[in-house]
């Protein structure tokens, strides 16, 4: 079999690059070792409810600048339910904080949230002065600097107190970059920070209906209407190549795919394991055994009563619970509203405290957090539940990480790389992984002599934040 363009993978990294390319003329094959397409926002119907239901529970940001255009572009954009009342529900117990974003030049916006809060006092909150002027000047190029030291010694460094590294810090980190503080890189912290306190609007939203629904089938029907082909449950065993240039792709059955690109759009354990002896102990390719999956367990919980009107809220964090962050279906999916149950799935990121529990326990202790956190919930008893046990959520961003993140371009002549793990100046996200793969289709497009502009950069900070990174570092 003959093609132009290979695509490994059929993830949101892989559909993305293959639905870029459509129309360019290319012969452009997508293969995907499972049955379902998605990757880790795959989807499926569950056999006893038939509700669809995700692999684990996703949020998307006003901020998904390339992931929203995709969706534009597929015709699903409005299928995303936005949380307008509130930027974050934060619960400790049943303490709630609800993180607003007020009208104040950024980063002010969020300080009359802080300051309301029981939970920490105003000088925790001015203990962040050195780390927020910190992360309002940093660039690129500091946050690689920042990348060999962990989250939790710079905060220390900088002075910010204990209480508010326990109740804020933790939390964010673990929900946003699915590690623990004295795990994470502080450049990867200060990236996602940087973003938080320097935007004066965003919001969160959720898909309306099962996530795949909003990319999978819409990629499909565009990528074969230009002559592309998808094929589900066509494992990639090697990609194969001389004197340092792609030429083809081994199936594990044995077919073999010659084709003028290959688009490796797997995690980075994936890629150790496709490319040959000597192309793996090459830059960049010799740092992929750096990256460590971080693991998380969903839980999806059929309740038989309604028990709140919220759609998510996130827990503060502490290594002793379980879960982190939860979210009532029955208040975000379309057409669920008229529901007289609650359908709540929660997050156990990291989740390698939890490797010991059956899924019974799982679901038991699951409830036992809800019950915590909703009074009407107390009473409340489990229809049916379903326990995901997936080994990466994301690649932990842990010290020196940053610096590894390998380039779309790699040494190999014809061989490019994609996925939200890559160098795209994003945290691992569906917004990383749309991003990479566009930029791994404008390289093939330039290839081709026919560049073309895809990637949507980052909006520029603004208010203060804004200032400070324009001038501040001079």
């Amino acid at each position: 079999m003959q093609s132009d363009v290979v695509i490994v993978g059929g993830g949101l990294a892989g559909l993305a690059c293959a639905v870029a390319l459509r129309d360019c003329g290319l012969r452009i094959r997508v293969f995907e070792g499972s049955a379902r397409l998605g990757g880790r926002a795959c989807s499926w119907t569950d056999p006893h409810t038939c509700d669809d239901v995700d692999l684990g529970p996703h949020i998307l940001l006003t901020e998904y600048r390339n992931m929203l255009a995709f969706l534009e572009q597929l015709g699903t954009r409005d299928r995303i339910v936005w949380e307008t009342e509130r930027l974050l529900r934060l619960r400790e117990g049943r303490r709630v904080t609800d993180m607003r974003l007020h009208a104040l030049p950024p980063p002010l916006h969020l300080l009359p949230s802080l300051a309301t809060t029981k939970s920490v006092s105003l000088a925790d909150v001015a203990s962040n002065r050195r780390v927020l002027w910190m992360a309002m000047r940093a660039t690129e190029e500091h946050i690689k600097h920042l990348d060999g030291r962990s989250a939790l010694d710079l905060l220390r460094h900088s002075g910010v107190s204990d209480r508010f590294i326990e109740w804020f810090w933790a939390t964010a980190c673990m929900s946003v970059l699915n590690v623990p503080l004295d795990r994470c890189s502080a450049g990867a912290l200060m990236r996602v920070f940087a973003q938080l306190t320097g935007l004066q609007e965003y919001a969160i939203g959720f898909a309306d209906e099962a996530l795949a629904n909003l990319f999978v089938p819409g990629s499909i029907r565009m990528l074969e209407r230009a002559g592309g082909r998808v094929y589900t449950e066509s494992r990639v065993d090697r990609i194969v190549g001389e004197q340092g240039r792609f030429h083809s792709v081994m199936l594990q059955g044995g077919e073999r795919i010659e084709a003028r690109f290959c688009v490796a759009a797997v995690p980075p354990q994936c890629l150790t394991r496709l490319l040959p002896d000597e192309w793996a102990a090459m830059d960049p390719f010799k740092d992929v055994g750096r990256f460590e999956p971080s693991p998380y367990v969903s839980s999806y919980l059929w309740l038989d009563r309604k028990v709140t009107d919220e759609r998510f809220w996130a827990r503060i964090w502490n290594p002793c619970d379980l879960n982190t962050d939860f979210y009532d279906l029955s208040n975000i999916r379309r057409g669920w509203s008229e529901r007289r149950e609650s359908v709540i799935a929660s997050n156990i990121i990291f989740s390698h405290r939890a490797d010991g529990l059956s899924d019974e326990q799982i679901v038991a202790a699951t409830l036992d957090d809800i019950r915590e956190a909703l009074p009407a919930a107390e009473h409340a008893h489990i229809r049916h539940a379903v326990v995901n046990r997936i080994p990466m959520a994301i690649s932990c961003p842990t010290p020196g990480c940053e610096r590894c993140r390998p380039a779309t371009r790699t040494p190999i002549e014809g061989l490019l790389l994609a996925g939200d793990w890559t160098d795209t100046g994003l945290p691992s996200s569906m917004e990383s992984a749309v991003h990479s793969g566009w930029a791994a289709a404008e390289v093939i497009l330039q290839m081709q002599g026919r560049p073309h502009h895809l990637v949507l950069p980052k909006r520029e900070l603004e208010g203060i934040a804004g200032w400070v990174r324009r001038y501040g570092a001079r």
